[in-house]
């Protein structure tokens, strides 16, 4: 059948990868609007990188497909640009090149606010959209996501090569050096979300993209389906543990990120009915 085995593993991972391209565009596309990082933490950037370096060296030394390595290097150069971001809009208000008419919840002081520039909107008089087309947009875009991904695995169907997952490795020996790489990413990966939920309570979300969490959640979670499909034998589990920890755990730490969103969105939405009831 087509979803058996190899293939469901190559459709997932194909899933996977086309998750894991545009994750990073809903928040870059965020800082660049807000002129402002302001709502990442820096440390949740940094342990990413780490993570992502980790996972890139893995992919070498396991010997992934040119498919995977090239994602990887691309993964390290999304964490740059978000790095890059960051510094570059502080570095403008500090030389005074816009003004900052906003405040973030939690903040003091006008150097971290996250509105920072004079085409910018007062938060409180831009319209909410409402629950409903929020989830559609996101339903749209996830559906258009996974489409990409299961048109990519029948194009590479078509052409001449197994039908192995492209995010699997094809060295099937316990490599302790390959082990190593991979705990120290699925750490990075778990740990990096650690500063950003601390962060998220300070800033309620504001300046952080929901769209980076969504296709996070969808592509760890295809991507450790894709390795539970290609086999269950015990001796490969143990070989992939910590890929398949730093995918699956790290999507219970993504959704409590959501949770974050959609609690204070629910927090603002009740202010926002109470201040009108009282005008």
């Amino acid at each position: 059948m087509f979803l058996e085995g190899n293939a469901a593993s190559s459709v997932l991972g194909w899933i996977s990868i086309a998750c894991w391209i545009v994750v990073y565009s809903p928040q870059i596309i965020e800082n660049y609007q807000l002129e402002s990082g302001e709502g990442l933490s820096l440390l949740f950037i940094y342990i990413w990188l780490l993570g992502d370096a980790c996972n890139l060296a893995g992919a070498v030394m396991a010997g992934l497909l040119p498919t995977v390595i090239i994602l990887g290097v691309y993964y390290t150069l999304c964490d740059t640009v978000l790095l890059c971001q960051v510094y570059y809009y502080r570095w403008k208000r500090q030389t005074g090149q816009h003004v900052v008419p906003a405040h973030i919840p939690g903040e003091v002081s006008e150097e971290t606010c996250l509105i920072a520039n004079s085409r910018s909107v007062d938060p409180s008089e831009r319209p909410e959209p409402s629950i409903t087309r929020i989830f559609v947009r996101y339903l749209a875009a996830v559906v258009f996501v996974s489409a990409a991904g299961v048109t990519a695995y029948c194009i590479s169907n078509w052409l001449p090569n197994d039908d192995t997952s492209p995010l699997l490795p094809l060295n099937t020996k316990l490599d302790w050096h390959i082990q190593v790489i991979g705990w120290t990413s699925a750490t990075a990966y778990l740990g990096a979300r650690l500063p950003q939920i601390v962060k998220n309570f300070k800033t309620r979300c504001e300046g952080l993209a929901p769209g980076l969490f969504v296709f996070s959640i969808l592509g760890n979670s295809t991507y450790a389906l894709s390795i539970i499909a290609a086999s269950r034998d015990p001796d490969y589990l143990i070989r992939n543990a910590s890929w398949l920890a730093g995918s699956g755990l790290t999507v219970f730490l993504d959704i409590l990120v959501l949770s974050q969103f959609f609690y204070y969105g629910f927090v603002s939405g009740q202010r926002g009915w109470i201040d009108r009831a009282l005008a």
